[in-house]
């Protein structure tokens, strides 16, 4: 197999700028999933990649859903069978103005540090991670005629707009996909040079809230300190829900909240994280959260509250001494394993209503809810990926966590009954979402030449 390993990886990097080429390609249809304008631009994004693949010799094909299509595409092999998940569909571009170059044509730049970017909307998020995929399948193809172990994609178009056709589309085509994990490609690595495979995504509980107060906003010198103020009530509930030490103060909220485990946190310990500079870049010098834990811990590993929006009485410019009859506020809740979402909501209204002083009243309007998702630190495909990302990159693989919410993980686990492994290649300053959004050609080299090494262990 080893010998067989290093015509794959030759064959992988021999190839790299065809592979770019065809990034570019994909690159180039712009398809943004949350304007109707480019609904044809996204059929045309999938049925490229079903191209794609069946020139590679895939049974594929574009199924249509209730918005944009779905691509799925099977190949025959031996051993575990993997489905691989990712999304062709990208964020608008705008503002337009910010991009310095345009945001639809990819373009390289080289780099000081000898890298090269490829800057375009999409190069990171998601098509040049699930790129990296495919041609590895390509380079296998191209040595051996064939693949290591079963393959088996699955590519939406609804990822940005937070996959309303997933669910029903998994529960529909379940037999046909269901495999013996999922892979995904849309995480980052642990640094430039470090990485890494996600296991832990904080789910998420998001609540709007308006407080009434008077029946109409008021004048403050003639009812000020007889009137309840909306907005004062707002902020003192708000308040309310963060201890001295940086705690969530909502009763129950850390019941079922386990701690980091021993090897994780070990790992995590020997990892190079500068948290003074990860708070530094962004103008701060004092963790916020619990204290006793580390930056890394708050992030990823603990419970977290946040105030996203707070609006009422008089914004505009000038000024105007009203006291406001309504108070608005957006919030939500990180959740870690352990924490049930709704019994989180639940709590979070009962304590809004037992701040509240008479005279007021409070309507909440729900803005989604998931649970987080861990995966199991002993499955034996995760400790093959971890040993063949080292063997890539020269260094050893971390098991990351991460802040943010992927609720398509829960789908695949609630409708397949399928862990899923997060193993990624991006980099945190990538500026997905943002203008002038980027790819290091770095990460799009060694993340195929990763994937490569991954399917061959797995066939091992």
């Amino acid at each position: 197999m080893n010998d067989l390993l290093e015509k794959v990886l030759a064959a992988a990097t021999d190839g790299l700028d065809a592979s770019v080429n065809r990034l570019a390609d994909l690159i180039r249809i712009p398809s943004v999933s949350t304007d109707p304008a480019h609904a044809a631009d996204c059929r045309r994004a999938a049925e490229w990649l079903a191209a794609e693949l069946a020139a590679l010799g895939f049974d594929a094909s574009v199924r249509p859903t209730a918005r944009h299509p779905m691509v799925v595409a099977h190949a025959a092999g031996p051993g575990p069978h993997v489905l691989f998940y990712g999304h062709y569909d990208v964020q608008p571009a705008d503002p337009l103005e910010l991009w310095q170059t345009p945001p639809f044509e990819p373009t390289l730049i080289a780099r000081p540090d000898g890298d090269t970017w490829i800057a375009a909307r999409g190069a990171s998020d998601d098509k040049g991670q699930l790129l990296t995929f495919i041609e590895a399948c390509r380079a296998w193809k191209a040595v051996t005629g064939g693949l290591p172990i079963r393959v088996s994609m699955l590519f939406e178009g609804e990822e940005e707009i937070s996959s309303p056709s997933l669910a029903p589309f998994l529960a529909e085509a379940a037999e046909e996909l269901r495999a013996d994990v999922v892979l995904v490609c849309d995480t980052d690595m642990w640094d430039r040079d470090i990485p890494a495979i996600t296991t832990m995504m904080r789910g998420l509980v998001g609540e709007e809230i308006e407080i009434t107060a008077a029946n109409r906003d008021l004048h403050s010198g003639i009812f000020g300190n007889a009137a309840r103020n909306a907005l004062q009530v707002l902020a003192e509930v708000l308040a309310s829900l963060r201890a001295a030490d940086g705690s969530v103060a909502l009763s129950g909220f850390y019941d079922g909240v386990r701690e980091l485990p021993g090897e994780v946190a070990a790992q995590w310990a020997r990892l190079p994280f500068d948290a003074a500079g990860f708070l530094g870049d962004v103008g701060l010098s004092v963790p916020a959260g619990e204290a006793g834990r580390s930056v890394l811990e708050q992030c990823w590993a603990r419970p977290s509250f946040e105030v996203h929006g707070v609006w009422g009485g008089f914004t505009g410019e000038g000024f105007k001494t009203v006291i406001p009859a309504k108070a608005h506020a957006k919030v939500s809740f990180r959740l870690v394993a352990g924490q049930d979402p709704e019994a989180v909501r639940a709590a979070f209204r009962a304590h809004v209503r037992a701040h509240l002083p008479a005279d007021c009243t409070v309507r909440f309007t729900p803005h989604g809810g998931s649970p987080a998702t861990v995966m199991p630190l002993d499955g034996v495909l995760l400790r093959k990926a971890l040993v063949a990302l080292g063997e890539e990159w020269g260094r050893e693989a971390a098991v990351a966590g991460t802040g943010g919410s992927i609720p398509i993980l829960n789908a695949f686990r609630d409708r397949l009954g399928m862990d899923a492994l997060l193993v990624g290649f991006g980099r945190f300053d990538n500026r997905v979402h943002a203008p002038n959004e980027k790819y290091d050609l770095s990460s799009f080299h060694h993340g195929i030449r990763s994937w490569v090494r991954i399917l061959a262990a797995f066939a091992g």
